[in-house]
């Protein structure tokens, strides 16, 4: 009888211990799945400069410009990403346009510390009036006469480039690239437009400021911009070409970009009142080529010293 009851003993425990088992693996939490990562992400920013320089010409008469932009994108893969932009700044251009439209869009291919960028920029500038001493020159549009100083600027000086970058991040510290752009009309000139440059950043080590959570650059940039022959409108002018320059300091904090920079050209004051239609300058003598008298002079292609603050933000990097 003691040998039944303890066989008896012994089953009852080994089924509890099974539904027990059985309880546990019921009971489980499963593990959690893993986080699916969005393929889209987008920037978007905003920023405040004490001049607007465009390959070391003013777009703003030396005043001060505000501009904001707002960028989607979506990543096919980790090396490889899509995106089209939007954005503007403020100007004041010779035919009086309201407003620079930015509208853009392209592809960055990355292998390893070498980025790409391929894309098309297009520059729209709504609102703009036509100058001409001679109104069949303002098509079907009312034309103003010439400005005041006597040049000549069209209603729409609109247009479109294809560019392409190449940025090799050499270390944490160091950062050089290359970039090219090309235009069939540029600012609506009539001539052709192509700009090389190179590139070359320092960022300084994060211990340089401890804790504090600022950042630092040095950063510079050298081109030149070529050119064709203008459209009957701007008297078929052989615009030369010029090289420009800039070199700046820099200051970062979360999102925040302080830059302090410097840029010039070698263009010269009579053939950059050519290819700008200055509105501004009544100062005569720069004679050229393609500036002939009184030869006005202008400065928008000039050393100047800009200081622009700006915020910059993506929104899996700063929104989470």
């Amino acid at each position: 009888m003691k040998k039944i009851l303890t066989i008896a003993a012994v089953l009852a425990l080994g089924v509890g211990a099974a539904q027990a088992a059985d309880l546990r693996k019921v009971y489980t939490k499963a593990p959690p799945p893993p986080v699916e990562v969005s393929p889209w992400d987008f920037a978007f920013g905003a920023g405040i400069a004490s001049d607007y320089i465009f390959r070391g010409i003013t777009q703003s008469a030396h005043k001060p410009s505000v501009n904001a932009y707002f960028e989607p994108r979506y990543n096919i893969n980790p090396n490889l990403q899509l995106y089209a932009g939007l954005g503007g700044a403020s100007i004041s251009f010779p035919n009086r346009a309201a407003a620079e439209i930015d509208v853009y869009g392209g592809i960055r291919p990355t292998f390893g510390p070498v980025a790409f960028d391929f894309g098309v920029f297009g520059y729209l500038y709504p609102g703009g009036q036509c100058f001409h001493a001679n109104p069949a020159f303002c098509g079907g549009f009312v034309g103003n006469g010439a400005l005041p100083n006597g040049n000549f600027a069209k209603r729409d000086w609109s247009f479109f480039e294809g560019y392409g970058k190449v940025l090799w991040t050499v270390n944490d510290w160091v950062a050089v690239g290359a970039n090219a752009y090309y235009s069939p009309n540029f600012l609506n000139t009539g001539a052709d437009g192509t700009y090389v440059s190179g590139t070359a950043k320092f960022t300084a080590p994060s211990t340089w400021f401890g804790s504090t959570g600022i950042g630092a650059y040095l950063s510079g940039e050298y081109g030149h911009q070529f050119f064709g022959t203008s459209d009957a409108f701007y008297g078929n002018l052989n615009y030369r070409g010029y090289n420009t320059w800039n070199v700046g300091l820099g200051f970062t904090y979360k999102v925040f970009t302080l830059d302090l920079r410097y840029h010039d050209t070698d263009y010269g004051r009579g053939n950059c009142n050519a290819f700008t239609s200055d509105h501004t300058t009544f100062t005569t003598g720069a004679i050229t080529a393609i500036n002939p008298a009184p030869g006005l002079a202008s400065n928008w292609c000039s050393s100047a010293y800009v200081a622009k603050f700006s915020a910059d933000l993506t929104a899996l990097s700063n929104l989470k």
